[in-house]
């Protein structure tokens, strides 16, 4: 069974299949379109902060701090 979805853009029927590349959108151009309106800031997504919430402050670390943290909690994932 195929499933079909309404384009995000134009609200256009489009199948959910492997072959649609643009897939949600219709089209390369409604993909376009959508990909703009995130460029230009017309569309975000809500970070959930408020003006109540508290301000999360996060350490000052230099490179030799992040790579010694990397390095402790990635055993084999760089490979020299």
């Amino acid at each position: 069974m195929t499933t079909n979805v309404s384009c995000p853009n134009c609200k256009k029927n489009v199948e959910w299949i492997e072959s649609n590349l643009f897939r949600p959108f219709c089209s390369k151009v409604c993909q376009l379109i959508d990909l703009g309106e995130w460029a230009d800031e017309e569309k975000s997504i809500p970070c959930g902060a408020n003006k109540d919430q508290e301000t999360i402050t996060l350490p000052d670390l230099d490179i030799e701090d992040i790579e010694a943290m990397l390095s402790e909690h990635a055993e084999g994932f760089f490979k020299e």
